[in-house]
């Protein structure tokens, strides 16, 4: 199948975009204070041929933590932001090769500014992570309904103020519970920017209901060329999201895990 065109983004020692291989991702679900648990994960997620780890980055005392991961960890580093965007500079000062920031939480405007400054400095990129659960409210139906162009319209606006400051280093996410929801954000977008995407549906569940509707979500974008990175999310063991990952990128004849 012929890949989405994209531009090329580099994240630590890999590089994001058409040019390159679907990438895959997990998160891992210790406390990133737990720096000996944090890498112990960190450490089978990337025997289990995990290619970036993202950690959730939650007060400033996950930072000092976080430095000495980031010294001991081979793998590149993905910051996961949520409603302080302090948290997103010290993070990126403290040598994550990407933050993940959430538009409907971080703030007002300057706030993200302010974290662009930062990262345009040190060379580092920014994923920026439409979420159906947390669409600001001015984005929002009449009945407060999240729809696929409500995310898009979030996601659109967030373009136009990373290219005014002329920050282009960007993947972008849209994800939604609703997998048809997830599937048509993804296709507007795709079509009308050539920025990477990393593809997943949020809160997709637990086991059976989990695994479906991240592969239907999923395996339906990148079957039509559409999606740079990609990470199941499911609760419980993280290295079962990498299990179905390379199960759904072979399924598709993308790519093949490591050693088979």
């Amino acid at each position: 199948m012929q890949r989405r065109k994209t531009r090329q983004v580099r994240v630590g020692k890999l590089t994001i975009g058409s040019e390159y291989p679907v990438i895959v991702q997990s998160m891992t679900n210790t406390d990133t204070k737990d720096v000996k648990a944090t890498m112990k994960q960190i450490e089978s997620l990337e025997k289990g041929d995990c290619e970036i780890v993202r950690l959730a980055v939650y007060d400033e005392g996950c930072i000092e933590p976080l430095k000495e991961i980031r010294k001991r960890a081979n793998i590149p580093l993905v910051a996961d932001i949520h409603y302080d965007y302090k948290l997103a500079i010290e993070s990126i000062k403290a040598g994550v090769d990407k933050v993940r920031i959430n538009p409907g939480n971080i703030g007002d405007d300057w706030k993200v500014k302010e974290i662009i400054k930062v990262a345009r400095d040190k060379g580092v990129a920014i994923r920026v992570g439409v979420n159906g659960g947390s669409v600001k409210e001015k984005y929002l139906d009449k009945k407060g309904h999240v729809t696929y162009r409500n995310l898009l319209a979030e996601a659109f606006d967030n373009v136009k103020l990373f290219e005014s400051e002329r920050f282009q280093n960007l993947v972008f996410s849209i994800k939604s519970s609703d997998v048809l929801q997830t599937i048509e954000a993804n296709r507007e977008f795709a079509r009308q920017t050539d920025y990477p995407l990393h593809l997943g549906v949020t809160e997709a569940g637990i086991g059976t209901e989990g695994i479906v509707y991240s592969s239907v979500g999923i395996g339906t974008l990148l079957s039509e060329g559409i999606g740079d990175t990609i990470r199941v999310s499911l609760t419980g063991d993280p290295l079962q999201e990498l299990d179905i990952c390379w199960m759904i990128l072979d399924a598709l004849h993308i790519r093949k895990r490591k050693g088979i």
